[in-house]
């Protein structure tokens, strides 16, 4: 069983740049949205037949599903995963949709949703799959991953498919990691896997962090 840990904040606070310290070699990043890394990037090269790259761009979750069942490596991001449903949402709007067919719509999406999320922790043992995505904040204060609203939440709670899940946070003009829950969001992670509350935002440091605290075998 492989394990899913969601990154979680709003654009601009450090998802993307918390991949500066992976090793692409063993790290295949999912990109939802095609867009340059916000750091030096010169050793992720986009994936292509034989070369043995590094950086996938799809939206699909059947494609998403298969690249991670398929890859030897043994880190996968999957970067701006709201667009994984919003994207789909979109291409599926129409103006005279009603009733039944409007319906038919979210349960398919949260359907996409679940199956990316179910092969996220159906991977081998030692896979580890991060999940990196914006946040929306409800009526009640309450901060959560960002879905396509109400109708979609009824039906999955996501964060509920993972036993990790961090939020980005801005202190003192230093980009981190909020690991515990403050009463308003869906922050969670295991007794003792990290020893303060806020910790750099950097994911070689939480994959370390995992690998070790799961007796996971990484790669040399």
């Amino acid at each position: 069983m492989s394990i899913a840990t969601m990154i979680i904040g709003e654009s601009g606070t450090g998802k993307s740049t918390s991949l500066r310290n992976l090793n692409p070699e063993n790290t295949l990043l999912i990109q939802a949205v095609k867009k340059p890394l916000p750091f030096r990037s010169g050793g992720w090269k986009p994936v292509a037949k034989g070369n043995g790259g590094s950086v996938y761009v799809t939206d699909d979750s059947a494609r998403i599903v298969t690249a991670m069942q398929r890859t030897d490596k043994e880190i996968i991001v999957i970067d701006d995963f709201q667009y994984v449903l919003a994207n789909e949402f979109m291409r599926r709007v129409t103006d005279n949709e009603v009733g039944n067919s409007a319906f038919a719509k979210y349960n398919e999406i949260a359907r996409h949703a679940w199956d990316v999320l179910m092969a996220a922790t159906s991977l081998a043992d030692s896979k580890r799959v991060y999940i990196l995505s914006h946040t929306s904040t409800d009526d009640f204060g309450r901060t959560k991953i960002k879905t396509i609203g109400k109708l979609l939440d009824e039906k999955i709670v996501m964060e509920g498919l993972v036993t990790i899940v961090l939020r980005t946070a801005v202190s003192n003009g230093e980009y981190m990691f909020s690991t515990k829950n403050n009463g308003q969001d869906t922050v969670k992670s295991p007794l003792g896997l990290f020893e303060s509350d806020l910790i750099e935002n950097d994911l070689a440091m939480v994959d370390e962090a995992i690998a070790a605290y799961y007796d996971l075998k990484q790669a040399a």
